[in-house]
């Protein structure tokens, strides 16, 4: 029997395709540094350790928001479920005010500024940035989170993207 030949190169064509094929939750991440607040949607966010909390991300080169991302000290990181899928567009969408009088924001105590009728959100210090290929993965320690008795959703559909299009998740996908 013969072992598969493997490809050592994918191309990036090939790359996107095979996660594209990989769902993933969904989140908007925010900073400010001084300049004015920015934010960007997220589906490369992960949970990495409990003790401490710590979460990772990516932020792409070609987002107008990372070099305040990558700058900021702290970021508020939200948890959006399917009925904020506005809001995840919006996060994702170039040239627009993502902190408008038409969108519902303000600001921590600590000054971040923050989406408060996200499903979820906490707020962390950055810990690490980590260049892979021109993008740059985000190390965070969790520091405050929403309040579990401000987050009366608690069953909200998770928001999944998937294949460029945003799914609901709910318990008819459940297998178990």
């Amino acid at each position: 029997m013969h072992a598969p030949v493997v490809n050592q190169e994918i191309s990036a064509e090939d790359f996107k395709f095979a996660f594209r094929h990989h769902p993933a939750g969904v989140g908007i991440i925010t900073a400010d540094v001084g300049n004015g607040p920015v934010a960007m949607t997220v589906s490369s966010l992960a949970s990495v350790g409990i003790n401490p909390p710590s979460l990772v991300f990516s932020a792409s080169p070609m987002s107008s928001s990372t070099q305040t991302i990558c700058a900021a000290e702290t970021v508020v990181v939200h948890l959006l479920a399917s009925d904020q899928v506005e809001l995840a567009k919006l996060g994702a969408t170039s040239g627009v005010n993502r902190f408008g009088d038409d969108v519902e924001w303000a600001r921590l105590r600590t000054g971040e500024p923050y989406y408060p009728n996200a499903n979820s959100w906490l707020r962390g210090r950055v810990v690490n940035r980590i260049d892979v290929s021109g993008s740059t993965l985000i190390v965070v320690e969790a520091i405050e989170a929403k309040p579990r008795d401000e987050n009366e959703r608690s069953d909200a559909a998770p928001l999944v993207y998937h294949n460029r299009k945003w799914f609901a998740l709910g318990e008819h996908a459940a297998l178990s």
